[in-house]
């Protein structure tokens, strides 16, 4: 049972600290869900020996997540490579280090999003490739950077207006790994041209071309090929790939593999005999070690049986089973389909995230400039003598402290709220006053900020106006 959930989304990192109750048969995990306008606790309790699908339910239902078989949670182990929580095995015999890190992250790319449901699912997918656009997962050339750029400003801050955005309004954003002056330019050119179109049509053009990038939901895994030559396996939709040098030199769709298998850490594939070939090939891969071939092998598994088969096969019984039992446990694309035609509910409200200069600006005076977003509270039980309602738990206070703006030594803040009412319209602006030490010299800046809240439509050429009026008067 949740203690404590916010409608602040979106959510991209699940901190999770097990704390274990002599004599009990409870095992209580405490979150902190990240990636959010403001970061997000969650205090949860689970049974010890709950499953993967347990914790991944109480996820998706903190997010509003009804199209959930496309994501997954991962988390590191001791070699610090990327494993899938298995949603149908105990989650505390599949964590090998003492601290529990979750990532929450899309699984199954769909080869067409526009086939997606709920617009709450697309905005999580546009997140998951903005990340990793920017962390180098999936290179883009400067014209697509730029475009998809201009999309997420666009889904983010709306139609540009003078009066409201500077010259340098995209400054905060980040687009691609390293960039450039000249790649923010062509992203707001591009922003000024899509007056009228909504952050649900922006996601909509954003997942549309993003789909089309060669590397859009290939899964990669280092390797070497029988020679000894270094390669890397992607794992993806459509089948296998073989790249080098970061260039694809091979393909195997799943229609042509007959066999995927491991021994020790080695990685086996069996190709069905080409139009003038007699017999079947087998191609072998080395990976670095035993744990990396399964991982691979299990990838393969589920997205071969997610995207080409119309239900999961069912696990082999007896005694004298060779070899591992591992199956795909979930649904597959066309179950997930027929289960999303289904849906029937009013479009979830949700805020999408804002740039990092608005995550400082919240965070320096605690307050929420979206509607229907409360605070979130941390809780924590004080039965629980390892983490009292007195007392940090030792999981949040490694990552609350990076939470800050480096450079910043001091904080005061001064808050002035002025309240304008015009019929439907409330807006308050906020004075925030922030003192950074550089080198010695007290700097201090001051940030007016507009908070519009209303049931009915909002004229915005209104607000503007009474905004002015507000500030000329205050000045």
């Amino acid at each position: 049972q949740l203690l404590a959930t916010s409608s602040c989304l979106p959510v991209a990192d699940l901190y999770a600290c097990m704390i274990l109750q002599k004599n009990s048969s409870a095992c209580f995990l405490c979150f902190l869900l990240t990636f959010l306008p403001l970061p997000c606790h969650i205090h949860s309790s689970l049974q010890k020996h709950s499953k993967g699908q347990t914790l991944m339910d109480m996820v998706c239902e903190h997010l509003n997540l009804l199209e959930k078989d496309y994501f997954g949670l991962t988390f590191a182990d001791t070699d610090t490579q990327k494993n899938w929580l298995d949603p149908s095995k105990e989650i505390k015999k599949q964590m090998r280090n003492s601290q529990w890190h979750f990532a929450f992250a899309v699984k199954f790319y769909p080869p067409d999003p526009s086939q997606l449901t709920e617009d709450i699912t697309r905005y999580y997918l546009c997140l998951q490739l903005r990340d990793d656009m920017l962390s180098g997962r999936l290179p883009c050339s400067f014209v697509t950077h730029a475009l998809l750029g201009s999309y997420t400003v666009q889904a983010e801050l709306g139609d540009y207006d003078q009066d409201d955005h500077g010259s340098d309004y995209v400054n905060d954003f980040r687009f691609a790994p390293n960039q450039t002056r000249e790649l923010e330019e062509r992203v707001m050119e591009l922003h000024r041209t899509y007056k009228g179109m909504t952050p649900a049509e922006a996601e909509i053009n954003f997942l549309e071309n993003a789909k089309k990038l060669s590397m859009y939901g290939v899964d990669l895994h280092h390797a070497k090929d029988s020679e000894g030559i270094e390669i890397m396996l992607g794992v993806c939709a459509n089948g296998l790939l073989i790249y080098r040098d970061r260039l694809r030199i091979n393909r195997f769709a799943w229609p042509k593999i007959l066999k995927i298998s491991y021994k020790r850490s080695n990685f086996y594939i069996k190709i069905r005999p080409g139009e003038y070939e007699q017999f079947e090939s087998t191609i072998g891969f080395k990976l670095p070690n035993h744990r990396a071939a399964k991982r691979l092998w299990k990838v393969c598994i589920e997205h071969h049986t997610f995207f080409r088969l119309v239900s999961p096969e069912p696990p082999p019984k007896g005694f004298l089973v060779m070899g591992s039992k591992f199956r795909y446990s979930g649904r597959t694309q066309a179950q997930t389909r027929q289960a999303s035609a289904l849906i029937d509910r009013p479009a979830p409200h949700f805020e999408r995230s804002t740039s990092k200069r608005y995550l400082l600006s919240r965070s320096l005076d605690g307050g929420e400039s979206g509607k229907g977003c409360p605070t979130t509270n941390f809780w924590i039980r004080t039965e629980i003598q390892s983490c009292s309602s007195n007392t940090e738990c030792p999981c949040y206070s490694n990552h609350l402290s990076h939470l800050g703006k480096p450079g910043i030594q001091g904080r005061e803040s001064v808050v002035s709220p002025l309240t304008i009412t015009a019929e439907n319209v409330t807006s308050a602006t906020t004075t925030q006053v922030t003192k950074t030490v550089k080198g010695g010299y007290s700097e201090t800046r001051i940030e007016k900020r507009i908070i519009i809240t209303g049931d009915d439509d909002v004229d915005q050429h209104q607000v503007r106006r009474s905004v002015r009026e507000k500030t000329a008067t205050q000045s």
